[in-house]
């Protein structure tokens, strides 16, 4: 097969050095160019002492990139920062965007949410949302992939099955979800010093999590009409890992057996979704995968159900799952470079 030229635009992030590590290991792809505008004519290992004797080359500014050598670009950059550079990208490369620039499709609803308008509508219509498990027939032939958020991902591969074979109720669907303080980036803020996150969990993004939509955009699809759920995140005092608990209520006649059927059924075939018998999911199971492991628990209120979700949200809600589309976009097996047992403790 032949070997992929990568460029990584916002290396230094810890996406970036996640995406780096990743794909260290892949057979079919050759590290071209880094990017790191704050960190440029840096050794990657500086930056990240843990790469030093990679071989990889230094980090450039982005102005400085040539994308003539070039077949696939993996964009790291915040949040509203990227439609602009990946619209100046040439044709010929296969870009898969790790921001939430492109992951709405309603350019309105991203208005909404970000606070300023989209600056590549015409681009947006050829983004495809990149949760590989449910979009895979459209990522093989995409050239620009939306990556999903890590918690729209913990939420949709669990809900959306569900939700499109009507084993529960749209209108009831409640989220709480935690995430390691990776989720936040890298960049310095007072919150996310050790002393403001240490022995304490927190609350935040109550009721106007950017995430929402996004989670609603999928379980809306899968639903058939509009879903509108009850989504809040927290932090938690650790590097990295995502646990999402849904509540949701059955639909008539449905069972907690007919929603673990479902969940087997969709994913038996999948190598990157794992559904639980008994052991309830722990992100100790995920970590440094790119692993989504769920389970289904009967509620004590009749009727009632509670399904548990965990990834790395650095891997299967970030990194790992934008190689995992990499590998579907080129023709790669889908789990090269990606089978990592999970590290522990």
């Amino acid at each position: 097969m032949k070997k992929q030229r990568i460029a990584i635009i916002g290396a230094s992030g810890y996406t970036g050095a996640e995406l780096i590590r990743l794909l260290l290991l892949h057979p079919y792809a050759e590290i071209k160019v880094l990017t790191g505008d704050s960190q440029a004519g840096k050794p990657v290992g500086e930056v990240y002492p843990h790469l030093a004797f990679s071989g990889l080359p230094n980090l450039v500014p982005l102005s400085a990139v040539d994308y003539t050598d070039i077949d696939v670009v993996f964009c790291c950059l915040p949040h509203g920062t990227t439609q602009e550079v990946i619209a100046g990208l040439p044709s010929h490369v296969k870009i898969i965007d790790l921001s939430a620039d492109f992951r709405l499709y309603d350019t309105k609803t991203y208005a909404k949410w970000y606070g300023h308008e989209h600056k590549a509508p015409d681009l947006q219509k050829e983004a495809v949302y990149g949760l590989t498990e449910l979009y895979r027939d459209k990522i093989k032939s995409a050239r620009l992939i939306a990556n999903p958020g890590c918690y729209p991902t913990s939420a949709q591969l669990p809900l959306m099955p569900l939700l499109e074979h009507k084993l529960i109720n749209a209108d009831s669907i409640v989220i709480d979800a935690k995430s390691g303080v990776t989720g936040a980036g890298r960049s310095a803020k007072q919150a996310n010093l050790f002393t403001e996150i240490n022995d304490g969990m927190s609350a935040y993004g109550i009721g106007s999590h950017r995430h929402a939509p996004e989670i609603e955009q999928g379980l809306s699809q899968a639903s058939g009409a509009e879903v509108i759920v009850s989504f809040t995140p927290h932090l938690i005092p650790m590097n990295r890992g995502i646990l999402s608990t849904m509540y949701v209520t059955l639909a008539q006649g449905k069972t907690i057996e007919t929603l673990k059927e479902c969940l087997n059924k969709t994913y038996r075939d999948e190598p990157f979704v794992q559904v639980t018998k008994n052991i309830p999911p722990s992100t100790h199971q995920v970590r440094g995968t790119n692993l989504c492991v769920m389970g289904v628990y009967a509620d004590r209120v009749p009727g009632k159900a509670i399904i548990v979700s965990v990834i790395d949200n650095l891997v299967k809600g970030a990194s790992g799952q934008a190689l995992q589309n990499m590998n579907v976009m080129c023709g790669f097996p889908e789990t090269t470079a990606l089978m990592q047992t999970a590290l522990f403790p």
